[in-house]
């Protein structure tokens, strides 16, 4: 048994390529909202939350049924990867972050119909803590600690005028992880993430963001996410 439970990796694409995935073995989870493809090596299961077969955007990903649909193969942790844009200069593409809280008022999906969803919502401070910890045994360069994701809808980019507005609050933005977060409180799924910088937020900085130069910036980091969450899952998984 590993040594936090049932490990899930939710992920993207570039997670594939994982050590600790190679041998892994895929299974069809039937919910009540629809079937999930995900892929298990022992006490690790991987989610890609775009899909195994083609590509799900942002805005129409099934969270509802993936969330569930990891609660029902036994998971007992999540540790999601999520790429970001940096809203502030000092956190600079190429660099992790270890979110601590999160903002997103018009992202509200729900398993409940009544009161049980009047729940505050959150990363698991105790998972999160125990992420950090492994990541400060393992010997990585260790992450920036803490920070505020902010939760757009997508699949477009910010405006510059948007990312002005927000600045001030927050520290990075994408378009997944506050959903996911959400529905895994509802089903007491301890949630913790890591926020990969693949580029700045739109405006940010004189050079124009396009989606061309934000997939050169995930395939530059691709090397550094693979081999930092290799290490992190050999301290998670004992």
């Amino acid at each position: 048994m590993a040594q936090f439970g049932t490990l899930a990796l939710l992920g993207g694409t570039s997670l594939l390529e994982a050590a600790p995935l190679q041998r892994a073995v895929r299974r069809e989870v039937e919910t009540t909202y629809g079937v999930v493809s995900l892929l298990q090596q022992g006490d690790l299961y991987f989610l890609q939350r775009h899909g195994l077969d083609g590509y799900t955007p942002p805005h129409r990903i099934n969270h509802l049924a993936h969330l569930l649909a990891l609660q029902q193969v036994g998971v007992r942790r999540i540790l999601a990867v999520g790429s970001v844009g940096s809203l502030r200069l000092p956190i600079a593409p190429g660099m992790l972050l270890l979110p601590d809280d999160f903002y997103a008022p018009q992202v509200n999906p729900s398993y409940f119909a009544d009161q049980r969803g009047h729940v505050p919502p959150g990363f698991h401070r105790g998972w999160r803590n125990e992420v950090l910890q492994a990541w400060q045994k393992s010997g990585l360069p260790l992450p920036h600690d803490g920070g505020v994701y902010w939760q757009t809808t997508g699949p477009r980019f910010e405006t510059a005028a948007e990312i002005r507005f927000m600045a001030p609050h927050v520290h990075v933005v994408g378009m997944t992880i506050a959903a996911e977060a959400i529905l895994a409180g509802e089903l007491a799924l301890p949630y913790a993430a890591v926020c990969m910088v693949d580029n700045y937020a739109n405006g940010l900085v004189a050079v124009e963001l396009s989606y061309q130069s934000f997939k050169a910036q995930v395939a530059a980091n691709k090397q550094t996410l693979l081999i930092t969450l290799q290490k992190l899952l050999e301290e998670l998984l004992g």
